[in-house]
Parts: C-alpha cells; sequence; structure tokens
C-alpha cells in the first residue's frame, strides 16, 4: 500500500480539492534515517498565499523562508515555530500560486515504534496529533524543506477509502482578523487522532 505516490498533478488542482478529496485519509509515510514510518492523515488546514492573513505568503509576499511555496505543488514546505517545533505542510497549486496545506495530525499506522522512541512517549494516541508531534514522530525537520513529495524520502500513498468530513475553523491563528473565522480546518469525522476536536 505504502509503495504508491500520489501522482504530481494531484497537488496542482483547488487546495480545497486536495484537502478533501486527496490528502485527508492519505498516508504521510517517511524514510528518514532509513527508518521508515507512516501515517493516516486525519486533520489539516489550508492556507491561501493570495487573500489569507494567516498564510505565510499572503498577498503573495515572497521572502527566503516561505519561496518553497511559490514552486509547483508536490513538495514539502517545512518550518520551525516557537524555536522549538517543525511544522509540515504540502505545497499545492500551480507555480507561482503561494498556496499550502498543513498537516496537523495523523492516525499512526506503520513504524510505531521508532515514532516512540523519537518522540520519547509510549502513548499511541498521543504520538502524532499535533503538527509538531507529528514532525518529531516521522523524524521531520527544516532538513526536509523543498523534498518532492513523490520520491523515496518523504511521500504521500493515496487514500483507500473516501472518509467522512467536517469543517472547522483554523486553530491558533487568532491575530488573522476576519480569516480567523474562515472554515478551512478538515478533519475525518470520529477520528480520535486529531489535535483538537471539530
Amino acid at each position: 500500500m505504502f509503495e504508491q505516490r500520489i501522482d504530481k498533478s494531484e497537488f496542482l488542482r483547488n487546495p480545497f480539492e486536495v484537502a478533501t478529496e486527496v490528502l485527508l485519509g492519505a498516508y504521510l509515510c517517511s524514510n528518514i534515517g532509513g527508518e521508515f514510518c507512516a501515517g493516516k492523515i486525519t486533520e489539516l488546514e489550508v492556507y491561501i498565499g493570495a487573500e489569507d492573513k494567516a498564510c505565510h505568503a499572503y498577498l503573495n509576499h515572497k521572502t527566503p523562508r516561505n519561496a518553497v511555496m511559490f514552486e509547483a505543488g508536490g513538495l514539502a514546505y517545512v518550518y520551525f515555530v516557537y524555536g522549538m517545533h517543525h511544522q509540515f505542510n504540502v505545497v499545492v497549486s500551480p507555480e507561482g500560486v503561494a498556496d499550502a496545506i498543513l498537516i496537523r495530525s495523523l492516525e499512526p499506522v506503520a513504524g510505531l515504534e521508532i515514532m516512540q522512541k523519537r518522540r520519547n512517549n509510549t502513548k499511541i494516541s498521543n504520538l502524532t496529533t499535533g503538527p509538531g508531534k507529528l514532525c518529531q514522530a516521522l523524524g521531520i525537520t527544516r532538513e526536509q524543506n523543498a523534498v518532492d513529495l513523490t520520491g523515496n524520502l518523504l511521500w504521500i500513498s493515496p487514500r483507500t477509502e473516501t472518509p467522512k468530513i467536517i469543517s472547522s475553523k483554523r486553530i491558533g491563528i487568532d491575530y488573522a482578523e476576519e480569516y480567523k473565522d474562515k472554515p478551512w480546518r478538515f478533519v475525518i469525522a470520529d477520528n480520535k487522532f486529531v489535535s483538537k476536536k471539530a
């Protein structure tokens, strides 16, 4: 199952279609340091560069930090926050359009012992239920920024079933004025592996 990769063209679609029709329920896989891990994507948030006041590329402002967002979809955008956590995003949309999808939570499905060791945590329900946690569990750091998500280091395998989806407000963006209330967070309904109930 995990050998398959989502085709590059799928990442070039409308960001909300990518979020709900491609990524939710798909499997984020890592083979970092020769250690394979995978988790089902259960929660994510959409960020739109042209208009979204919560987006790193708001008004299409390009910086060294967010430059990968302006590449064609299908790359990783990884950044460091609060001096302690990495966060993993999927770059989407055609080249020059700075949209990205933050992966917020996973349901662990492969490499659990590796994840537990990296997280120094044996509780399965707490391994990957948050953007910083999942990066630590899968070994994702800034070193993987701009990595091709159809390669052999980080990739996304297609989902095997269509999940029921709930939308809600995004988390931790109270500074984003009217954009803080956009229902651009999507979770798999009734899945316990989420950072916060929708």
